[in-house]
């Protein structure tokens, strides 16, 4: 859940990069996040908003969250 001034920023930026959806839109911000703190997150760009996973899904969520 988010607070109406989170919503209203997520909301900006999905306007700001065209993104398809809201989710779209979150699952960018923490595929920014997660890259800003090492981790190798695939991008891409031209996507439907199905592709635009944080995870690509060759790793099991354990070995994932693994940093190292």
């Amino acid at each position: 859940m988010l607070e109406a001034d989170e919503l209203t920023a997520v909301d900006d930026f999905r306007f700001k990069y065209r993104l398809p959806s809201r989710a779209a839109a979150v699952r960018e911000l923490l595929r920014r996040g997660l890259t800003a703190e090492g981790f190798a997150i695939e991008q891409k760009d031209g996507a439907a908003s199905s592709a635009f996973g944080v995870l690509d899904g060759s790793e099991p969520a354990s070995k994932a969250n693994d940093n190292g």
